[in-house]
């Protein structure tokens, strides 16, 4: 197995973690949407918990299209190479972040 194929093997389990994720929160929406008696205390908890659902569902698919991303890179040829500047990202970055579309010095300065 080659290191693109063992890159590609991570990135695929990333996208199945994410697709179960993503049921997951979507089977809990379902649930929340169920109407609760009148006089139950929690009622209030609802929004709050819809909102936080909804943020979770809407990081989940921002995740997953960053890792589907890094597979049309690897795909391309470009995986390792910055989308701001074109260098080389450092191997120990996208072990630690596989779908890390810029370099270290790139994504310093977009956080400033």
């Amino acid at each position: 197995m080659t290191e693109s194929d063992d890159i590609r093997s991570t990135l695929i389990d990333m996208l199945e973690e994410l697709d179960d994720r993503l049921a997951r929160i979507t089977d809990d929406v379902k649930h929340t949407q169920e109407p609760l008696a009148k006089d139950s205390e929690e009622q209030a908890i609802p929004v709050e918990n819809d909102e936080v659902l909804d943020y979770l569902g809407n990081s989940t698919r921002t995740e997953t299209d960053q890792v589907n991303r890094a597979i049309a890179k690897l795909e391309q040829g470009h995986y390792e190479n910055c989308e701001a500047c074109g260098e080389h990202i450092a191997k120990e970055r996208l072990e630690i972040v596989p779908f890390a579309r810029l370099c270290v010095r790139c994504a310093e300065k977009s956080e400033e």
